[in-house]
Formats: C-alpha cells, structure tokens, sequence
C-alpha cells in the first residue's frame, strides 16, 4: 500500500536535506527515515533546550509566524508565542512529557503568520529536545471532539464478531470521520506482505478489497517507525519539503530524530508511489497488537489536498488503538479454542494408549486423533531407529532426512511450514510434505508430523517483483515504486497451512507421554526409563514476567530413579501453573507413572480445570488405569499480575510462605493421595505480596531416617529468606537443599516462585 525505501526521483535534488545518502540498491533498506531534516509545509517545527530556547527550527518560520529565522534561533519561546501559550507547553512536558493541544495565540495574528491565531500544537520529547509542532487548527465549524464521536464508534466496534468483520467497521468509522475518499484495512502475513481485508470507498472508485501487496512496499524501518508512531499524515502529495536549521543539532551533531513527529517529512519515493495510485493526499494509523505491527488503517484521497484536524486525527488513532485491543482479543479466543480442543483429543488419546498396556505403542500409532490433533494428513514414529506410519507420508529415506534436518538439539519441537526452503529437493514431495514438525529426544527416537502443499492463487495489486528501473546515467540501478496496480495473480505453492504455538505443546506432550510407553519396548529398561526422566524433568526452570522462578531436582542417594516431578508453564488467560509432585516407589515403574501422571494434571491444566479438578481428574485417571500406583502433588496458580495464587493439594507436604523475613508453613486444603478413586480435593486462595516468595517441595526435603519431622521442618524454616541481590535466590535454594542434615534416602523437588517487586 506504501512505500518509503529510495532515493528522490530524477529531477527533485531539493527533496531533502543531507541529512541521509541517497537510497540505493545496496543501501535502501537502510533509508533512516525517522531523521530526514525536512518536514512538510503545513506547520512548523520548533527544537527547544530545557530552557524554552529555541535551539532548531523549520525553515519557513517567518511565512507562518511572522519572524525571522536567525532572531528566532536562541530566542525563548515565550517571546515567541506569549507568556501564556509558553507556559501551558512548560506544563504539558512537565505533567505528560508532551500531547496534543489546541492554543490561541494572538501573538502570531499581530505578526501576520499564516498559521493564525488559533493553533493545533504536538508536543513531545525527542532525545534532549522538546519538539513544538505547530499546524492551523481545523475550522471551528467543522471540527469534531474525537472521544465524544469515538464512544459510539467503539460501541459498534464491540458489537462485531470476527476480525473481518471488526475490521470492515473500523474501515466505515475512520472514513466517517476523516472524510477520506478511500480508507482501508491491511493486513500483514508471517512474510509482512500485506492484504486488504477491509475497505470503504468513494462509490466511483475501483476496488482494492482482497489485493495483496508485497513485503518491499513497506520496508523493515518503516514498519519499525510504525509501530512507535501510531499515527502519519500527508496533507498534500504534492508538497515542496522545507528544512530544518541547523540540518544537525548544535549539541549532538545528528540530525534530529522526527519518528514521534507529526509533520515529519516522508521519503520522496513514497510519495512517487502514492502519485502512482493517483493519490493526492494520505493517512495512515497503525493496529498493534502485542507489541508487533499487525496491520494498517490506509486512508487515501484523490481530489487534492486534505487534512484532517488534530481531534480527528487524535479520534482516528483512539480508534486504532483500541481496535487493536479487540483484535488481540478475538484472536486470543480463537486460540484457546484451538488449545482447548487440542487439549481434550490429548486427554483421550493419552487415556486410550495408557489403557492398552504392552500394546501402547502400536494403539498410539494407530489412534487417528494423532493426525487430528496436530492438524496433520501424516506421521512417523522412529523408535530404535524403526519407522512406523500413520496417514499420507512420503518414503522412509525423505522421514529422515526430513527429520535429520530439523530435530534440534535441545529436544525441543522444530517445525517448517516451507519444506522445500530446508531442502530444495523437498519440492518433489510437497503434495505430500509441504510442512513438518518434529519432536524427538534422541537421533533414533522421534515423531515427526507432515502436512501437505496449500495451494492457493493470490490477487496482487500489481506485479510484486517489478521493482527495477533501467540503468540511468548513473551507474546505480535505484529502486522505484510499481507504476501499475492492475490485478496481479500468483500460484501460490509449496507451503503448507502454518503451525500454531498449541502444536509445539500437544507435540512436547505427545513426546512426553509416549517417553512414558517406551519402557515396554526398551532393550535395557533402567536406560529408558532414566533417559526418559531426563527428558521430563526440565534442568532449569522457564522464566515468565512478573515472577522469579527457580528449581532443583536431585536423585535419592540409593536409586537413581524416583517418583519426583516439577512442572511449570503458562496458561492461556496469563497465570502460571507451578507443580511438584511425587509418585511412591523408585525405579523404572515409578519413573514411568510419574511421566503419566505428570503429563495428565498438564493435560487438565491446559484444559482449563482447575487446580482442584486437575487433581480430581488425575486421582480418576490413575485409579481406572495405572494399577496399584499412588503419588502426592501440589498445584499452585499464580496471577503475576495481581499475585492472586490458587492452590490445591492431593496428601502433598504443604508449602513456606517466604514475606518479609520470616517462614511461614501453610495450611492448605488437600485431599487424599492421587489413586485411591476418590473427588475430594478443595482449594485455597492466598494472596502473594510484592517480593513474597512461595515454596513447593517434595518429602525427600524434610525427610531424614530417625530425625522427627518437627525438627526437619524447623530447620528448614530457620533458612534466612532470600534477599534481591543478583544469585542470591539461587544460593537460597542450595541452602535449602543442605537445610536439613543427614542421609537423603528419597529424590528431592523444590519449586520457588518469588513475585517480583513493583517498582
């Protein structure tokens, strides 16, 4: 829809100031455009110190204000503008840093500036400076209050359903205010080409509603100034730059950083392009979401020169911003439908292998939910280097290259929606194997997931590779924008439909459980089983905003296998599960119900049950299919926000409250063990203080042959809190591990969650 990646057209050396080389093949991607030393005519830029002195200024100062550039350089701004104007902007910076404000300002009507009396005024801070922007207020009679307008609009943006159709809304409300002839929706791809999903327009206007434009009509540092700047106006297209002065500061040397700018002057090919489209004057305000730019409101007009006033500007971004925010939430919705439906083919196929008992390999292998739940059309199981299939898979040599090529070292899920990228000589199966994902923990042991090509014909607005001019004069071949934006189709192929982060989860826990079926294959058990371990139990723990997290695991001193598990991981309505859990026994069949249990209270988890329910569910799933096994577990919930934690136990030590130097033991409602058949688990609340810290662990902790438990848990609360020195929560935790002296005859968990302090 855009572009801003080149030099000047042929024939405009004044375009801009030196401020930057021009843009070249070699060099366009690099175009700072976020520092052009020129802004656009209709307002003027003032670059004050921390005194309200003038240090930089806009070239066309005496035209708009009435006063000569080199009396107001140095000048203070109260002489300038009055005492009055000066100090409402002295107050602004103070109070907000900057913002928006509508001034009178007789002084520049006594001096016959063009801009008048009444003014538009930005403010807002750039490195030292303090910019003043200041434009001609809208006409009294035709400006709009944009919060009293944009109530109602957002009413009607609430009341849509999907995103498509929030976004065709959104599209009616911003041209219902600005007035432009065309107002658009675009929307970037993984590969930031973008589509429009949305549009209103002029009635005598072509449409544009479902053309694609490629990645290179916005370049990376224009997307990056996007994304810090919500909001970017060109009044007229036609427009003659004016400088600044002095081109670079006084005090740095640079030239000034203009990305929060509202009169910030664009890069010349961008404004070829827009010409190329036939447009006369452009708005855009950018849609956010989670930090990363998801689209773009496209305003165009073709019948001259328009600018919106600030307040329907300010309006226009408002809307904006909070379109962002229900984008974001509708597709946080669709999402943890997808999770949840991930979550429940994951419980009933883990239940249905669980239950075939030496078969359960061969019963995983052939459960078609397999496919279902990755959104697969094939899968192979390498185990002991033996290939087993299920569904449309290519031949067994193109398996394991395919899985050579992307299982990655730390066992983690790897996928590719683009095989033939991997390897060109993929292309040849991509009917087949377009994408994949795989999951494994060793060279001979892993599952891999295929998905075939998603063919699918696109409408581009324009031949997106059409990019080159001929060679000039100059021996530099410069990028200029398409002049053609006739319907342009592209087969799309070789790609598959992408992978969603829930995939990555369901394949890590399909991996896990299926860890805990490979003791019945395994030549050398006590191997698997180890391995497998190893495997589950993470060596460090996951960091999340918010909190601190650390965790230990140390095996029995007699066996080297044990019942012990930790587990911690976000949910989808942003709280953090925190487990440990202990199942009785050691060795290999202790080390194996533990991989099942620990994946069932995930499983329930991620379904959204509750810590209670989890450990209901799980107690069921344990006494209907793993015989004659009992375990302990503790599940605590923490809001990182609020530091809101729910917590339910099943016969588990309880938890230390670590707040404000003292060790508290804490009284938790529990059932009990897991496996016995019986739902009887309730919760407690507890609310978690800044810097309060929460500890879970399991028996092996406390527990010491011939030493009364009273005594080991004195001990281990006599350990001095930890304090917020940088290691110090990590040497807190090997004390606690060393709290209690004596032989360890059990393996040990410890789980510590520490809110962070506010600052």
């Amino acid at each position: 829809m855009t572009s801003a990646q080149a030099t000047a057209p042929q024939g405009e050396p004044e375009a801009h100031t030196p401020a930057y080389e021009p843009a070249t093949l070699s060099n366009c991607e690099r175009e700072p455009i976020h520092v052009p030393g020129a802004i656009q005519p209709h307002g003027v830029l003032l670059a004050l110190d921390a005194d309200l002195r003038v240090a930089m200024a806009s070239d066309n100062v005496k035209e708009m204000l009435g006063v000569d550039l080199d009396r107001l350089l140095g000048a203070e701004l109260a002489d300038l503008l009055g005492e009055r104007a000066a100090r409402t902007i002295a107050e602004s910076v103070a109070r907000t840093g900057g913002e928006g404000l509508r001034l009178v300002v007789e002084e520049v009507a006594e001096r016959h500036g063009a801009l008048g009396a009444e003014l538009d005024v930005n403010v807002h801070r750039s490195g030292e400076r303090i910019i003043v922007e200041l434009e001609p207020a809208a006409d009294v009679a035709v400006a709009m209050p944009s919060y009293r307008l944009a109530r109602g609009a957002m009413q009607r943006l609430a009341r849509t359903g999907t995103v498509l159709e929030l976004s065709a809304q959104l599209a009616s409300e911003v041209a219902g205010l600005t007035g432009f002839d065309r107002v658009m929706v675009y929307r970037f791809d993984e590969d930031w080409n973008g589509e429009v999903i949305a549009e209103e327009r002029r009635a005598d206007l072509n449409p544009f509603l479902g053309l694609h434009y490629p990645a290179t009509d916005i370049p990376a540092q224009a997307r990056r100034l996007y994304t810090v700047n919500w909001t970017r106006l060109i009044a007229d297209i036609d427009y003659l730059p004016v400088a600044l002065t002095p081109v670079h500061d006084p005090d740095t040397g640079q030239p000034l950083d203009l990305s929060h700018s509202v009169l910030r002057s664009v890069s010349p090919i961008h404004l070829e392009y827009l010409g190329n489209m036939g447009v006369t004057a452009s708005m855009s305000v950018s849609l956010v979401v989670d930090g990363e730019l998801w689209g773009l409101i496209a305003c165009h007009h073709y019948s001259g020169p328009h600018r919106p006033g600030h307040d329907v500007r300010a309006a226009s971004e408002f809307l904006g911003q909070a379109a962002s925010q229900l984008i974001a939430e509708r597709q946080r919705s669709d999402q943890r439908e997808a999770q949840l439906e991930t979550g429940r083919l994951l419980n009933e196929i883990t239940a249905r292998t669980s239950a075939s008992g030496p078969h359960a390999l061969d019963a995983l292998m052939a459960d078609p939910d397999l496919l279902t739940l990755m959104g697969a059309t094939g899968v192979a199981l390498c185990f002991d280097d033996v290939i087993t299939t299920l569904g449309q898979v290519p031949d067994e040599a193109v398996v394991r290259r395919v899985a050579a090529l992307l299982r990655p070292e730390n066992n983690r899920p790897a996928s590719t929606s683009r095989l033939a990228e991997v390897d060109p000589e993929l292309a040849a199966v991509e009917d087949v194997a377009a994408g994949a994902l795989v999951v494994g923990s060793a060279p001979d042991r892993w599952l891999v997931w295929f998905r075939p090509e998603l063919r699918r014909v696109v409408d581009w607005g324009g031949d997106p590779t059409n990019k080159l001019l001929a060679r000039a004069e100059d021996p530099e071949v410069r990028l200029s924008p398409r002049k053609s934006f006739e319907k342009w189709q592209q087969d799309v192929r070789g790609r598959s439909a992408p992978w969603e982060p829930w995939h990555s989860e369901a394949a890590v826990a399909v991996s896990s459980h299926l860890a805990s079926l490979l003791f019945l294959h395994a030549r050398e058990q006590i191997d698997v089983a180890e391995s497998l371990q190893r495997s589950v139990i993470p060596q460090t723990a996951p960091q999340f905003e918010g909190l601190d997290v650390i965790a230990r695991y140390v095996p029995a001193s007699t066996f080297q296998l044990g019942g012990d598990w930790w587990d911690a991981f976000a949910l989808d309505d942003g709280r953090v599960a925190f487990v440990v859990g202990d199942v009785a026994g050691h060795g290999v069949a202790a080390a194996t119900t533990m991989t099942q249990v620990r994946s069932a209270v995930r499983a329930h988890l991620f379904a959204g049950e509750s810590p209670a329910s989890a450990l209901d569910r799980t107690d069921r799933f344990m006494d209907g299919l793993i015989e004659h096994a009992v375990a302990t577990a503790l599940i605590a919930v923490v809001d990182p926000v609020t530091g809101r934690a729910t917590l339910a136990a099943a016969g588990h030590p309880p938890p230390f409250l670590v707040e404000d130097g003292t060790s508290l033991e804490l009284e938790v409602g529990r059932r009990p063990l897991l496996g016995l058949g019986v739902v009887a688990a309730v919760e407690s609340e507890l609310q978690l203080a800044p810097g309060a810290t929460l500890l879970l662990y399991s028996d092996g902790l406390i527990e010491r042959r011939g030493v009364n438990l009273g005594v080991s848990l004195a001990q281990l609360g006599a350990i001095a809190p930890p304090s917020e020195q940088p290691g110090e929560f990590d040497s807190w935790a090997d004390r606690l591990l060393a709290a209690v002296p004596g032989k360890r005859d059990d393996d040990t968990t410890l789980l510590a969650v520490r809110v962070r302090s506010r600052d």
